[in-house]
């Protein structure tokens, strides 16, 4: 029995097998740089992608694809979580996902305890959690044509998606318009080269959003907003020794996302949790000037503090740091 999650692509000789293995993200299209290469003229050179988080989940992502990506039958106009046995459909290649490894623990549910459950949860860490919004997306997909609406959202996906794998994370969750990102720290703190690496992503992940405002005909540029906490959150393994599964939780998860929101009763791009900012300033200095404001974030009962400002401010910072970090090389 093949334990290994994998797809069967339905070809006129029987059923091909692609495992999904060796990797954490796997794409599909006629080009030969892809990790499957379909020879189906109704699929684009790049068409999906396929990527397992560290949650165990996976999503599939159209990459701007002509035709269009479906999951039983409905266009994927954003990344969408796929279960065991759903069908997707790329161009006229049909495929069923399967992930046997779900199937197991969902049969085995029903031998695990209550205790053991909840014991589940049991790594203390300290993280920054990075949460990133497309602002008004709702409004972009009233105005704009699906084709057309498809391309951007699967490129911002997979583009935003490149970046911060560059710098050291990956995409936890797909959120409809959002993802989350996480970056894990030692227990001494975040270093100065962690601190360039979150908030280089961030300006990279902001320059890629604007540049695909210029490829695109939109009814307005894309924009997008972001909230950085960093602080201790519980980690899950609920998976098996050699595929972990984790997932983070807890009041620093929380307010990354109540920090995003709040960007947008501020006025500004970005907000940061009071550690994030200590930690950004003690490498910045007076490189970074974002102001204080105090905000009342939904779900907490006092007002919060925190440091917002925008992509300007944070692209002087990076160019900083950048030629500062080629001139400590040399």
């Amino acid at each position: 029995m093949r334990l290994t999650p994998h797809l069967l692509l339905q070809t006129e000789s029987g059923n091909r097998y692609l495992p999904l293995a060796g990797s954490k993200c796997w794409t599909f299209g006629r080009s030969d740089d892809n990790n499957f290469v379909l020879p189906d003229r109704w699929m684009s050179r790049n068409h999906a992608m396929l990527q397992c988080t560290e949650t165990g989940d996976f999503y599939l992502i159209d990459l701007g694809s002509r035709n269009g990506s479906f999951v039983n039958g409905r266009r994927v106009s954003f990344p969408v979580t796929i279960s065991n046995g759903d069908r997707i459909t790329l161009g006229q290649s049909e495929l069923e996902f399967h992930c046997p490894s779900a199937m197991n623990n969902t049969d085995a549910s029903d031998d695990i305890d209550q205790e053991s459950m909840t014991s589940i949860l049991h790594i203390r860490r300290l993280m920054s959690v990075m949460v990133i919004d497309i602002r008004d997306f709702t409004v972009l997909t009233r105005k704009l044509d699906e084709e057309i609406l498809s391309a951007v959202i699967g490129s911002w996906f997979r583009e935003a998606g490149n970046i911060i794998r560059e710098h050291g994370s990956w995409v936890d969750k797909y959120i409809g318009d959002a993802i989350m990102a996480l970056w894990f720290h030692s227990p001494e703190g975040v270093t100065n080269e962690e601190i360039v690496h979150i908030f280089q992503a961030l300006n990279d992940l902001s320059k890629m959003t604007a540049a695909l405002s210029n490829k695109y005909p939109l009814p307005f540029p894309l924009r997008i907003g972001a909230g950085i906490n960093t602080g201790y959150a519980m980690l899950g393994n609920t998976g098996s020794g050699d595929r972990p599964d984790y997932t983070a939780i807890g009041d620093t998860v929380n307010a990354a996302f109540r920090l995003e929101t709040s960007t947008k009763q501020i006025g500004l791009d970005i907000a940061l949790g009071e550690k994030t900012y200590q930690y950004l300033s003690a490498l910045a200095g007076k490189e970074i000037d974002f102001k204080q404001y105090t905000v009342n974030l939904k779900g907490y009962e006092s007002p919060t503090l925190t440091y917002a400002g925008t992509f300007t401010e944070l692209d002087a910072f990076c160019r900083l740091a950048l030629s500062t970090k080629k001139a400590m090389s040399f």
